[in-house]
């Protein structure tokens, strides 16, 4: 998928980004994986997870699995 093909759909920002651009934006992709790319930079890269690694993501995050920032 390109990046102009991924940029002509809907993408979602975090609600509690608020106006700020200092985070990354989703979209869902087929079959059921994740597209994520820079808020700052809509037309640069975008990298592409497949649903059982963003799944997998997903659940560490809310486990507390992953070390803070």
């Amino acid at each position: 998928m390109t990046v102009p093909e991924i940029a002509a759909r809907g993408w979602y920002k975090s609600s509690y980004s608020a106006q700020a651009n200092e985070c990354v934006e989703t979209r869902h992709s087929a079959p059921g994986g994740m597209a994520v790319r820079d808020s700052k930079d809509s037309g640069g890269p975008v990298l592409m997870f497949p649903a059982d690694a963003w799944a997998a993501f997903i659940g560490a995050v809310k486990a507390g699995e992953l070390p803070g920032a």
